[in-house]
């Protein structure tokens, strides 16, 4: 069976919309994919200070930004759609929208971006609200591209994606049952924060790491850094975007570091937690210790990020792969296709030993573009 959709991802480092359309085949439970257009949609200043601020908000505000923002999104597929000569080719849209307010213990979560105005300007059927389900549950609604990994991707047992929160997905191959179990979760805030250093600079981001290779690593700052409760904690767990900005930006801000020593003392914050992280899991893989980790998101492209990374995951025998650059920064867009897919099929889309809900569910609401 084929599949044609289309994801989109707006993720919180606020560097773009990630486009991607992806034709997928299912044989079997075998599924296969093709990315054959993909695409990062820069903000405009007006869009990202409005996604930058939308918690500040009065509730009548927020619910207006969502509105709008919906039909934003709407009317970039179409645009999308017209640059590759993808008319009539498209079945299904996947929409995560900007995540806003992210609470577990309340079991609240919001995505900004109306998949009902997305379905009315672009007359396409389209699948929204993908977390909602899960939290109602108990879960933590985070992380949901697990699912889409374990299809795609199972040959990689350990998953990293560096976006504006880093999070690692590993599966824990053939227990005593025969039955594989994956789990999921939060690392710790990445690009995001980064990307505000970088921005005193005037520059969207430290392009390659080049600015941190040059800064003095700040150890007494990073262990205030490290010492956040957050990282003791078990998991299945997730972060909201406000860990980032209003937890970690602040103990650097508040050290008076320059700006390359700055993204030099997150970087080390990083990897030090990326490689505890790494190790808790391999520790309970045992046997079916991995030796590769594949890294997706943003920060692979953050060359002294990596060369951080790879030695610090050496000692535990873990190799760092960089895919090449189309799944490196659309790994999650397409992902989102498929959840729609699954969606639209009525299939799981969100696994409870990742999200620690009380059973895996099918989430997304579905707004049907197309007239009966």
């Amino acid at each position: 069976m084929q599949y044609r959709a289309i994801g989109i991802m707006s993720g919180s480092s606020l560097d773009g919309l990630d486009v991607a359309y992806v034709e997928f085949d299912e044989n079997r439970g075998q599924w296969t994919y093709d990315v054959v257009a993909a695409e990062c949609m820069p903000y405009s200043p007006h869009w990202e200070e409005a996604l930058r601020h939308a918690t500040a908000l009065s509730a009548l505000d927020y619910l207006r930004l969502h509105v709008r923002y919906g039909h934003y999104l709407g009317e970039a597929v179409n645009q999308f759609i017209a640059r590759h000569g993808l008319e009539h080719r498209v079945q299904l849209i996947a929409s995560h929208g900007h995540t806003s307010f992210h609470e577990p213990a309340n079991q609240l979560t919001a995505q900004l971006g109306d998949g009902a105005a997305i379905a009315a300007v672009t007359g396409i059927n389209v699948v929204s609200d993908l977390r909602a389900m899960d939290m109602a549950l108990g879960g933590q609604g985070a992380p949901i591209v697990p699912m889409g990994e374990a299809l795609l991707l199972s040959k990689y047992p350990l998953l990293l994606n560096l976006g504006g929160i880093a999070n690692l997905t590993a599966t824990m191959q053939a227990q005593p049952d025969g039955i594989s179990t994956t789990i999921a979760f939060d690392i710790c805030p990445a690009n995001r924060v980064l990307n505000m250093f970088a921005a005193a600079q005037g520059l969207p981001y430290d392009d390659g790491g080049k600015l941190a290779a040059t800064g003095h690593l700040r150890d007494e700052v990073l262990s205030q850094l490290n010492g956040q409760p957050y990282y003791s904690q078990p998991f299945p767990k997730s972060l909201a975007n406000q860990f980032g900005t209003d937890t970690i930006y602040p103990v650097l801000k508040a050290a008076n570091l320059s700006v390359p020593d700055a993204l030099r003392t997150m970087v080390e914050h990083v990897v030090v937690q990326t490689v505890r992280s790494v190790g808790r899991v391999v520790q309970k893989m045992g046997a079916h210790q991995p030796r590769q980790v594949l890294v997706t998101g943003g920060g692979a492209a953050n060359a002294f990020l990596i060369d951080r990374l790879t030695m610090g995951l050496q000692p535990l025998g873990v190799e760092v792969v960089v895919p090449p650059a189309q799944l490196v920064e659309f790994k999650e867009a397409m992902v989102m296709a498929l959840l729609g897919v699954m969606r639209w099929r009525e299939e799981n889309t969100v696994m409870h030993s990742v999200t620690g809900a009380a059973r895996s569910s099918i989430g997304g609401a579905v707004w049907m573009g197309q007239e009966a």
